[in-house]
Parts: structure tokens; sequence; C-alpha cells
């Protein structure tokens, strides 16, 4: 049986067909970037920095971190960043919350002071999750207008000194998770410990804030947003230090670059 010929109009239908197929889209995904607010002795060790080390053995990658000091960096936008970590360092300006610098051991350094509370404000409008160490924490609790002891031994009775010596690393007290529905719960079920690095501490709370841990002598230890917040933390003590030995050190970091990632794919 003999088979018809196509058409020429069916040919050039089938072409037609054929020269329409187009390779799948590429999709673009922008880079996660997270802010890395340190001092300028943190920034010399670049990648060596244990802050640097704890992001990405929490999963972010080196590109993805950017650290950043002032005068340099001026006063980056939100729109910047993912995530901000405001590192330790030193001691917050007490003019910032209405005090004389009272000791000789209380070392500022307002540049960076007014560089980071900007940050926090421009992050915070954002919506963006938020991690704050050490002196991370008294710069946050300052920015919500509370106060804090300017030196621990000379301002308060506490016997323990909250500033240790030898290993970093080493831990010397337990903290305790004050409020069940916090954040920091889910990182620390009841109690931990974790070590001391701080000769200041939050004195009168900022407004807006919640305490979520205190140490054994009654220190606040942590506090979050009280308001609901995608993720909003500040720990007195030095995660960083521990986290290769601490898996609730590590997990602290895993949440908070996590959530960072959550907003860069937003």
């Amino acid at each position: 049986m003999n088979r018809l010929p196509l058409s020429r109009e069916n040919n050039a239908g089938n072409q037609q067909s054929a020269g329409e197929l187009k390779p799948p889209k590429r999709v673009d995904f922008r880079l996660m970037k997270i802010a890395l607010s340190i001092p300028e002795k943190e920034k010399v060790k670049s990648q060596g920095s244990l802050y640097f080390q704890a992001l990405v053995a929490a999963g972010a990658g080196p590109e993805e971190i950017e650290m950043i000091m002032p005068p340099g960096n001026g006063h980056p936008s939100s729109d910047d960043f993912d995530g901000i970590l405001l590192a330790g360092g030193e001691d917050v300006d007490p003019e910032l919350y209405g005090e004389r610098k009272k000791y000789d051991n209380v070392r500022t350094n307002r540049a960076r002071d007014d560089f980071e509370i900007a940050l926090l404000d421009h992050g915070l409008k954002a919506g963006l999750p938020i991690l704050g160490i050490c002196r991370g924490t008294q710069t946050i609790n300052t920015r919500f207008g509370g106060t804090l002891y300017q030196d621990l031994k000379s301002d308060t009775a506490l016997v323990r000194d909250h500033k240790q010596q030898g290993s970093r690393s080493a831990t010397t007290h337990s903290i305790t998770v004050t409020d069940p529905d916090s954040l920091l719960h889910g990182f620390v079920a009841g109690s931990c410990a974790v070590n001391s690095l701080h000769h200041q501490a939050i004195k009168r709370l900022g407004r807006g804030l919640k305490v979520t841990a205190r140490s054994e002598d009654g220190l606040v230890e942590a506090v979050e947003l009280a308001e609901e917040y995608p993720f909003f933390l500040a720990v007195q003590w030095h995660p960083e230090e521990m986290f290769s030995e601490h898996p609730e050190q590590l997990k602290i970091f895993q949440e908070f670059v996590a959530r960072c990632r959550e907003r860069a794919a937003k």
C-alpha cells in the first residue's frame, strides 16, 4: 500500500513546532549576605575569626559573610544584607545610656557604637534576623533604652568573676533559660554551661526586650524581643568560642544562618 506524501503545509507546521522548543529558563538565586560587625582585631584575622568559622560551620559560605566595621563601610543599608551579627569587642559608651565613664577599664569606641545602632535600626525596620554576642547584647540593650553595669566588680557585690582567665572556650558557670516560650529554649533545654568573658552586663533592661536566661548569680545572660520577630537573640557569653565542642552553641548559629537564608530566598 502506497503512503500519501505529507503536504508542504504539514511539513512546515512540524518544523515550526520543533523550532518553538526552547531551553528551560535559568533560575538565578541571589547570594545570601550576612553582615558580621566586628572590632579591628577580628577583621585582621579574616576567615580565621571564630565568628566567621562558626557561621561557616553552621552552613554559610565564606562568600556569604561580609565583615564590616566603621568608618570604611559607612552606614550600610539593610537592603545589603539578609542578617546581622553584632560581635564582641569594646565597651559601649556610657553616654549612650545617660552616664559618664566611671572607671579607667571602660574602653569605648563611639564610632562603632553609632555604626551598629544605625545598623540595628535598619535591620529591625526590615525584619532581618539579628544575633548579638557579648558586647552585641549590651549594644542592643542600650539601643532599646536600657543601662549597663560599667564594671561588675565595682558596681555589684557579685562574688563570681565574670571575666574568666585561661582558655576562652572553657566553661565556668551555668545559665538557666527562664522563658520556655523563648527562641533560646529551642537550643538549650533548661540550663547549660557557658564561658564568661565580660566585665560589663545589662543593668536595667531595655524597653521591648525580655530576659530569656540568667546566670547562677542573677545576671542577665540572654535577651530577645518581647514581640514576635523572625529571629532576634542576644547572649552574654561567647558561643563562637564553644561551637566545636558544644552542639547547643552551634545550634544558635545554625538557626541564625537558616533564617538568613530564608530571608535571601524571598
